[in-house]
């Protein structure tokens, strides 16, 4: 190969800086996985490209590479399948070109242009789901919960014994996070200066209890009583610590995406906390139902911001949440499908508006409040009959889908509307 370039468009280019699109397509151009390598290198691997003008494809070929011309930034063009595009323009030596597309379509999901159909989609379901009536027919047939329902479908790719192991190696990432995150200071990067909350309140609301690793730090958070003040600061520090370090570049689990991966680590955190005991076998089933409430989003609407708002990021993770909680705090099926519903509900509408294009603000906060809502929720549909409720899940769904819709496309992940403008700065300032 004699070169390469990136060309992002639509909402990948107006908010590719502030997002660290142009990073992350680097570092995995690079061959970098981004499940196992070291976040604490990405400045300095991106500064030896800059600096080196030369970028090794794969880990293996280096060829030349300039980063101010052969990564472009199209912010008035975009393509009609998805508003997150990105092609890559090879050339060789022969004086061939090759040109592929990708569309990043929300949750880590990657679409290739005229590869829509995944191969996964051929795999036979024992109780294939495409919506929240699909879920409850099968758990009402079977008389299972509808975490042993989709340990049934997991295992048509895998063994349980797998799942279970990959299902907690994402709790571990979700603990490790919210853990480091609570006790890292300092500035974000990106030109907001926005400053660290989580490490502060953490050692404020732990009025000098020590500890030294994360058990013993949920010992010494549970020392401090479980009063509702002491539980609503708590589940904020938890979420407010993982979207900080989203927003420094930390690594995160996507659920369903970067900008939302606080809430559900934060409601886990409140259950281990202020739960009942929260046992591996206990977190699986939570990740389990979340999985599949995030799963039938993405069927029947979106989990992408650019297409239909934070009510399909905030909105959908807090849904996912009020479920998980539900399921594992003894709740029935139709009782977690109700929770999932009305913490969606009530995020209805919520636009995407990032100010510079940056995961800070309003971000890191709708992170507290989406958790806060699944909470919420779980607790209302714990103390309620789903037989009386007059809205359904599948109803939230198509109406969120709908609402995605009618939004204007300036609230949608572009940073061109609400708090993006209305906030006095520029993003030459970012």
């Amino acid at each position: 190969m004699a070169g390469l370039q990136v060309l992002l468009y639509g909402s990948l280019a107006k908010t590719g800086k502030g997002h660290g699109t142009d990073v992350a397509v680097l570092l995995g151009l690079s061959g970098c996985d981004p499940v196992t390598f070291d976040v604490s290198k990405i400045d300095s691997t991106i500064a030896a490209i800059q600096q080196e003008r030369s970028l090794c494809i794969g880990g293996v070929q280096s060829i030349g590479f300039n980063l101010s011309e052969d990564v472009q930034f199209l912010f008035t063009e975009t393509l009609p399948f998805h508003p997150n595009a990105l092609s890559f323009l090879a050339r060789f030596d022969n004086g061939e070109t090759l040109a592929e597309t990708y569309y990043s379509i929300g949750g880590g999901f990657v679409v290739k242009e005229g590869e829509e159909s995944s191969h996964l989609a051929q795999v036979a379901l024992p109780f294939p789901i495409n919506s929240s009536a699909d879920l409850l027919h099968w758990c009402l047939k079977t008389g299972l919960s509808i975490h042993e329902v989709v340990m049934e479908n997991e295992s048509a790719w895998r063994s349980e014994e797998k799942t279970r192991e990959g299902v907690l190696k994402i709790w571990q990432v979700m603990k490790e996070c919210t853990y480091r995150g609570c006790h890292t200071t300092g500035t974000l990067p990106g030109g907001l200066f926005v400053k660290r909350r989580a490490a502060d309140l953490n050692k404020r609301l732990l009025k000098g209890r020590t500890y030294n690793n994360h058990e013993e730090w949920i010992a010494a958070i549970k020392a401090g009583g479980n009063s509702f003040q002491y539980i609503l600061d708590w589940v904020s520090c938890f979420a407010l610590a993982v979207n900080e370090e989203n927003a420094a570049f930390g690594r995160v689990v996507t659920a369903p995406t970067n900008g939302a991966a606080g809430v559900i680590p934060a409601v886990l955190h409140y259950y281990l906390v202020f739960g009942e005991e929260a046992t591996d076998e206990k977190i699986v089933q939570a990740i389990l139902t979340a999985s599949e409430v995030g799963s039938i989003f993405k069927k029947g609407a979106t989990i992408s911001a650019a297409m239909g708002g934070c009510q399909a990021e905030i909105g959908v993770s807090s849904s996912m949440a009020a479920a998980a909680l539900t399921e594992v705090s003894g709740g029935t099926q139709r009782q977690a499908l109700m929770a999932a519903e009305i913490a969606m509900e009530h995020h209805l509408g919520m636009t995407c508006d990032p100010i510079a294009g940056l995961v800070q603000v309003p971000c890191i906060e709708r992170n507290t409040m989406g958790a806060i809502k699944a909470i919420t929720a779980s607790q209302l549909a714990l103390q309620s009959a789903p037989d009386y409720a007059k809205v359904s899940l599948d109803a939230v769904v198509e109406t969120m889908w709908e609402t995605a819709l009618d939004m204007n496309s300036k609230y949608k992940e572009t940073a061109e509307g609400g708090l993006a403008i209305n906030i006095p700065l520029s993003l030459s300032e970012c």
